[in-house]
């Protein structure tokens, strides 16, 4: 049985899937037609039930719960590993001056409208609204040549950008943990509900036993994340994965699904995304 399967090319991704689809690990008689997409992209194609599983972000899950569940397996959650809201321009002080007068002359880019990121944005900043969308790796160039005022990071950019002379307004994971209390849900791996049970749970079971294989044979993926992550530096690959890959990777437990019970229920709550009709998990 062939399925199809989307993914990020960023290390996180890229060091959990390699033993599942390089055959590292026994794959029980299922075969995986592999999609490299950014996270916005994979979103979009969740919104029109593109593929059988697939990487998306949990605000974008909000919309497709009813025709996806979501794995236990392969989440990216934890501390610390919120996105960044930075600027050329602005310090946190000078951007609450900047608020105060007219929020609306901010220009700010995003890396999807239906992104975790974008999400808490919209918790920590409601009045920012001028957004633009853009690639999560053009966010910091956007900046530089001044076609942003502010810029919202996710992924290996939280490395890079103070190298670049780009200054950290707000780290947004820190402010939902304080909110909160709770690890931060960035993104999850979810399943197409049309699947059988069994195959949906020999999956999430796979899923699992890959990323196993990845925190006993940390090196044994090198040459794949390498290879999708351009010009990343090896020690920033692995800053990355360390930063995103973690126990909620292996499974969510009681506390990784808590998480995402509170973002769910304080996005209804502010009227952010839709009604939930259906669980989201695959049992």
């Amino acid at each position: 049985m062939k399925l199809t399967l989307g993914f990020s090319p960023c290390p996180n991704d890229t060091f959990i899937f390699d033993a599942l689809i390089h055959h590292k690990i026994d794959t029980e008689g299922l075969e995986f037609e592999v999609f490299y997409d950014d996270v916005e992209t994979l979103n979009q194609k969740a919104l029109v039930g593109q593929l059988d599983i697939t990487k998306l972000s949990f605000h974008a899950f909000a919309y497709v719960a009813n025709q996806y569940a979501l794995l236990d397996a392969g989440s990216a959650l934890g501390f610390g590993v919120g996105p960044l809201l930075i600027s050329h321009k602005y310090t946190a002080e000078s951007l609450a001056e900047a608020l105060n007068k007219d929020s609306r002359k901010l220009r700010i880019g995003i890396p999807g409208k239906y992104t975790t990121a974008n999400f808490l944005l919209g918790i920590a900043y409601p009045q920012l609204q001028n957004k633009q969308e853009m690639i999560f790796s053009e966010i910091e160039s956007a900046l530089l040549n001044d076609q942003i005022d502010l810029g919202l990071i996710i992924h290996e950019n939280r490395f890079t950008y103070q190298d670049k002379g780009l200054t950290k307004i707000v780290d947004l994971g820190d402010y939902w943990e304080k909110l909160t209390g709770c690890a931060i849900p960035l993104g999850g791996i979810v399943i197409n509900r049309k699947l059988d049970r069994d195959v949906q749970l020999k999956v999430n079971r796979l899923i699992r036993k890959s990323v196993e294989f990845a925190f006993a044979n940390p090196k044994s993926g090198i040459d794949f994340i390498r290879q999708h992550a351009q010009a990343m530096d090896e020690a920033v690959m692995y800053k990355h994965i360390e930063l995103y890959v973690n126990q909620y990777s292996v499974n969510l437990g009681e506390q990784g699904r808590q998480a995402v019970d509170t973002l769910f229920s304080l996005a209804q709550e502010r009227k952010l995304i839709p009604a939930i009709q259906h669980d989201l998990y695959i049992g």
